[in-house]
């Protein structure tokens, strides 16, 4: 079941996480519009956005992440955003698959799929879109080296009506762990191709962190299953003339010792899916906003509503 916290005036519109109480049961308390704008953009007016209206979908491929994914799945229930959560266990071998299984059980997960083999990242992420329902979709790794608490800061630009698809950027002056010289290399060198081709200005096209208006995700025709799916989805998301916007992220990355899994056979397979995904078809067609979001067409849940929807969970 979606959890959407019950809405008690418009001001009152979402949660804040307080670590300094105790208290799990009261740990949550409304948080302003006011107070969350000053979070994410210090110093700038007030703007008042829907973020008591919208649902972020957030689409979690798993494969052999036994030791970090609850870790993570805890940490994105604490988003204070109405969400919908969907794992895709892309064959894992390493215990994943029961442990995901009792979290759902646990309510952490609305939506849990499987592959019965392994088929790569872009396969999982397909199916994920697929069963995404939420007004927004996120890509979320099952790994620790992003924080889903980043996802109001990718969020903004989008209730604020200025992006269909904002990238969360490594390398734009967020704090990260220093690691790995030649994957920046590689890195700064595919996002350089990709731009070519696009036209873009991206700085880190190889992001985990793409947040995607969903009607526009659905639209788009995806096939890569492994990691071409990061230079096909932006191949996509430029064909279809969608407006892109790209914030500082923080990033945690991991050494291949601690469970690193992309390699130098993927980067070569990013370079084909450059020029395939921008030179080949299938295109995407343009896509244009619609004159009303689909966050805009909802009211919010009465008290009673809330109620009933609680009464009715597991």
């Amino acid at each position: 079941m979606i959890r959407r916290p019950y809405i008690e005036s418009s001001t009152a519109s979402v949660w804040q996480n307080d670590p300094q109480n105790p208290d799990p049961e009261t740990r949550l308390r409304p948080m302003t519009d006011t107070l969350r704008h000053s979070v994410i953009y210090p110093g700038l007016p007030d703007e008042k956005l829907p973020w008591d209206k919208v649902t972020l979908s957030v689409v979690i491929p798993a494969f052999n992440e036994v030791k970090t994914a609850e870790t993570l799945l805890r940490r994105v229930r604490e988003v204070p955003l109405t969400l919908e959560v969907i794992v895709v266990d892309d064959g894992s071998t390493d215990g994943t698959r029961d442990l995901l299984k009792d979290l759902e059980r646990e309510g952490l997960i609305d939506t849990l799929v499987f592959h019965e083999v392994n088929k790569g990242k872009g396969a999982a992420l397909q199916t994920g879109f697929q069963k995404a329902t939420g007004d927004v979709t996120v890509v979320q790794d099952a790994d620790l080296e992003y924080d889903p608490f980043e996802f109001p800061l990718l969020l903004h630009p989008i209730l604020a009506k200025r992006a269909d698809a904002v990238y969360g950027s490594r390398f734009l002056g967020g704090p990260h762990r220093v690691l790995l010289f030649w994957h920046s290399v590689g890195n700064t060198f595919l996002t350089l191709l990709s731009n070519m081709f696009t036209d873009l200005n991206l700085t880190d096209m190889e992001t985990c962190y793409k947040m995607v208006r969903t009607e526009l995700l659905q639209s788009l025709p995806l096939s890569a299953q492994r990691f071409g799916i990061e230079p096909e989805l932006t191949a996509r998301l430029a064909q279809a003339h969608a407006r892109i916007y790209e914030l500082p992220i923080s990033y945690h990355g991991r050494s291949y010792a601690e469970g690193k899994k992309i390699n130098w056979k993927d980067g070569i397979s990013a370079l084909w899916y450059i020029i395939r995904s921008n030179v080949l078809a299938p295109k995407a067609r343009p896509w244009a906003p619609p004159a009303v979001a689909s966050w805009e067409q909802r009211e919010l849940p009465t008290q009673e509503q809330t109620a009933t929807e609680g009464a009715e969970a597991p």
